[in-house]
């Protein structure tokens, strides 16, 4: 960088003076389930990719040039076909509201889940027309992308999608979810425990932080986790620090990540249950979609 540009990040954030967001019912904390539907739309020759997929697959394996990987293939299948129907049922069974991060693609190859996804209510929000890293993907493609994802939900879900969460986001990602319009939220960041504003292009955007450290992301091959009761205890350990900080006046959220092909095994789904047992045995907690976050932050912190 130039000595006279901007910095570009923000290490400030609320300073240490987060407002207070007045969660509906004042409740202590928000707390967001996130089931991301991937599976289909995963690096592929059959997709026209260069290279297989190497990313969360439980082997850790290494992408192979111009080949396919059967074993990666069939991991990710597990998600697509037991997985995510194994986390749909323990969430319905809990009365949990959650969002689902949908792939285009994935979605598409798999119209049976992309009907019970619609049957079950839940919040669908664009991750992507494919599940790949953004990073070097020209720009005109990626909006091109961007479009196709939000079509295939639309048509497939019924409903327009209101969120966006790339995961593996480019340079011009968050530009080009403000410039195609009718999102409310994206959140492709990891930086607080609160929504806040920032500005793009010119215009006012709300972000909704994720979270990579309470994501079952963490128990594939290479993680930290190697059981669905690790999960459970990282997760339960961090539920009850916000939930403490709430009940002394400084609420905040939570977002929770999830994947059919990780937790939606029989060694893990448990794990899930159990989480959300914890959660029901507390008052003051909102159960909720990301959507929902931004439609309250954007009603009663819309000043920014």
């Amino acid at each position: 960088m130039k000595p006279h540009e901007p910095y570009p990040r923000d290490l400030v954030g609320h300073a240490g003076r987060a407002p207070h967001p007045h969660w509906p019912d004042e409740a202590r904390i928000a707390v967001s389930l996130v089931l991301n539907y991937e599976e289909g739309g995963e690096a592929c020759i059959l997709n026209g990719d260069a290279h297989s997929e190497s990313v969360l697959t439980d082997l850790g394996a290494e992408p192979l040039t111009g080949a396919r990987n059967l074993n990666v293939e069939s991991i990710f299948e597990y998600g697509s076909r037991v997985g995510a129907w194994e986390i749909l049922r323990v969430l319905a069974d809990a009365g949990a509201a959650a969002t689902v991060y949908a792939v285009g693609m994935a979605l598409e190859r798999n119209p049976e889940i992309a009907a019970a996804i619609a049957r079950s209510g839940l919040e669908v929000a664009c991750h992507g027309q494919r599940w790949i890293d953004y990073q070097s993907v020209p720009e005109d493609l990626e909006r091109a992308h961007m479009r196709h994802n939000v079509e295939a939900i639309t048509r497939l879900i019924g409903r327009r999608p209101v969120g966006w969460y790339t995961g593996r986001p480019g340079p011009n990602t968050r530009r080009l979810v403000v410039e195609t319009g009718g999102f409310l939220y994206d959140s492709d960041a990891y930086n607080d425990d609160l929504p806040y504003w920032t500005e793009v292009a010119g215009r006012r955007h709300l972000v909704i932080p994720y979270s990579f450290d309470t994501n079952d992301s963490r128990l594939q091959r290479g993680g930290d986790f190697g059981t669905g009761e690790q999960f459970f205890a990282y997760c339960r350990d961090a539920f009850d620090w916000l939930y403490r900080s709430g009940t002394a006046g400084r609420p905040r959220m939570m977002s929770i990540g999830l994947h059919g092909r990780i937790i939606g095994r029989p060694g893990r789904i448990g794990a899930l249950a159990r989480l959300l047992e914890h959660l029901r045995r507390h008052e003051g907690v909102w159960l909720c979609t990301r959507a929902a976050i931004a439609e309250h932050w954007i009603a009663h912190h819309g000043g920014g």
